[in-house]
C-alpha cells in the first residue's frame, strides 16, 4: 500500500514521467546513429521496421531478464492472460511504431513533431471518451490545448508545413499516435489485472519479433558497419524497457490524464537532444524554446488541477 501511495505523489509522478519523456526524446539522434552505424537508408522502410523490431525485441528480453532478477523468479504473465499481451503488442508495439516509422519517411520532420507531440492531449481524450477511466472537465480541455500549442510552437518554423497531407505520411502518423494512446488506456485498464512490468516485457518480446520478421520478409538487412552500432541498438532497447516499465507503472496506479500530459515534453526534449547530440552548430531559437516549455508547464499544472477536481 506504501508503494502505492509513493507513486501517486505528484513530486515522484513529476520526476519518473519526465524521465520517460526523456528517454523517449533522445531515441530520435540515437535512432539516426543507429540508421548511420547500421547502414540504413533513409528510403528503406523495410530495413527500418526490421531495425526497430531487433530494438523492441531486445527491449522485451532486457525487461524479462531484470524483472526476473528482482523478484528471483522468471516473469511471465499470469495463466489466461496471453491476450492481454497480444492486445498491448498489437496497439502499443507493432501498430504504433510500423506506422511511425513509413510515415515518418513519407512526411516532413516538422509535421511528423506536432502530430507526435499531439499524442498527449489524445491520451486523454481517449482515456475519457473511450475507455471511460475518468471524466473530461474544462480544466482538462484547456491544459490539452495549451500544451498543444508548446508543441506546436517548439516545431513551427518557416517551412515543412506545406505540401497536403497524404495517407502513406501524414495519415500514417496520426494512426500511430492514436495505437499509442490507445495503448495508454489498455496498459491502464490490464494493469489491474496481471504486473505491468510482465505485460510490458512479454509484448515488446512478441511485437518486436513480428516486426523484425516482416521486416526481414519485405527485403530488409541489417549491416553492421560500426561497431558501435550495436551499442547504439543496446541503448535504444534499454531506454524503451525502463521508460515504457516505468510508464505501466504509472498508469497502473495514476489516472491516463496525470501521467499524459507530461508526453508533451517529449518533443521539447527530442528537439533540444537533437541539437546538442547531432546538430550542436545551429542557431538555437532560445525564445521560442523557452515559450514552448513555459506552456508545457502551464498545461501541467492545469490538468493536474482539473485532475484533482475529479477526486
Amino acid at each position: 500500500m506504501e508503494k502505492r501511495s509513493m507513486l501517486t505523489r505528484p513530486l515522484v509522478v513529476l520526476l519518473l514521467a519526465s524521465l520517460c519523456n526523456l528517454l523517449w526524446g533522445s531515441a530520435v539522434p540515437f535512432i539516426n546513429l543507429g540508421y548511420r552505424f547500421f547502414e540504413v537508408a533513409s528510403g528503406d522502410v523495410a530495413t527500418q521496421i526490421l531495425f526497430a523490431g531487433c530494438r523492441f525485441a531486445l527491449a522485451g528480453a532486457l525487461t524479462i531478464l531484470f524483472a526476473s532478477i528482482g523478484e528471483k523468479k522468471f516473469v511471465r504473465p499470469k495463466k489466461g492472460n496471453l491476450d492481454l499481451v497480444v492486445k498491448l503488442a498489437l496497439t502499443q508495439t507493432i501498430a504504433q511504431y510500423v506506422f511511425f516509422y513509413i510515415g515518418v519517411a513519407n512526411t516532413t520532420s516538422v509535421k511528423a513533431a506536432i502530430i507526435q507531440g499531439l499524442g498527449a492531449f489524445v491520451s486523454i481524450l481517449i482515456a475519457c471518451y473511450l475507455f471511460r477511466s475518468e471524466k473530461m472537465n474544462r480544466l482538462k480541455w484547456i491544459g490539452g490545448l495549451v500544451g498543444v500549442a508548446g508543441v506546436v510552437i517548439v516545431n513551427l518554423d518557416t517551412s515543412g508545413l506545406g505540401g497536403g497531407v497524404r495517407l502513406t505520411g501524414e495519415g500514417f502518423l496520426i494512426i500511430s499516435m492514436t495505437a499509442s494512446a490507445c495503448s495508454a488506456g489498455l496498459i491502464k485498464r490490464f494493469g489491474q489485472k496481471d504486473s505491468p512490468v510482465a505485460l510490458s516485457g512479454w509484448q515488446f518480446m512478441l511485437g518486436g519479433a513480428v516486426m523484425a520478421a516482416a521486416g526481414f520478409a519485405m527485403g530488409g538487412r541489417l549491416h553492421l558497419g560500426n561497431p558501435l552500432g550495436l551499442a547504439v541498438l543496446l541503448y535504444l532497447a534499454a531506454l524503451s524497457a525502463v521508460a515504457y516499465t516505468l510508464w505501466a507503472v504509472l498508469l497502473k496506479v495514476n489516472p491516463v490524464s496525470h501521467v499524459a500530459v507530461y508526453m508533451f515534453l517529449q518533443p521539447i526534449f527530442g528537439v533540444m537532444l537533437s541539437l546538442l547530440l547531432v546538430d550542436s552548430a545551429a542557431n538555437v531559437p532560445l525564445l521560442r524554446y523557452g515559450a514552448a516549455l513555459v506552456l508545457v508547464c502551464a498545461s501541467i499544472l492545469i490538468v493536474g488541477r482539473g485532475q484533482r477536481e475529479d477526486a
